[in-house]
């Protein structure tokens, strides 16, 4: 599986009342980045929407001034749906500090689901394999 990695600096305006990083925020980032993974698999990106966050989880408080790297991949694909997998840590580290799942569709100019007709991603190992089977199981 192809992974793709997003950079981050984590910035005052980006902070909850918390003074840690904004869920918001943290969504758009991941939402982006997930993006970017399923239209570099598609190639067409005009023709690919979002279609469900899943169980986006925030494990760790992210704080200002942390340098974090957002790895998206894809997992999973159906008839139209992209589904990827995506962890952020720290710049340097390995802990994960969210991470979650993404399925997108593709639709045409009208926006109406189409197929894709791209080919089931393989697992290089069983860590892929478990992120397949989880991705499968989301609806």
């Amino acid at each position: 599986m192809i992974e793709h990695v997003v950079c981050r600096l984590v910035k005052g305006e980006d902070l909850n009342h918390h003074g840690t990083l904004f869920a918001g925020r943290m969504s758009e980032w991941f939402v982006e980045a997930s993006f970017i993974s399923a239209a570099s698999l598609y190639k067409k990106p005009e023709h690919i929407v979002c279609l469900k966050v899943h169980g986006l989880q925030f494990l760790v408080p992210i704080n200002k001034g942390a340098i974090i790297n957002i790895t998206t991949k894809v997992v999973h694909v159906g008839n139209t749906s992209i589904t990827t997998y995506g962890r952020v840590v720290l710049e340097g580290e390995d802990t994960t500090m969210v991470d979650g799942y993404i399925t997108f569709v593709t639709v045409d100019h009208d926006g109406n689901k189409m197929p894709h007709h791209l080919a089931p991603v393989e697992a290089a190992d069983d860590r892929e394999r478990k992120l397949q089977e989880t991705a499968r199981q989301l609806r």
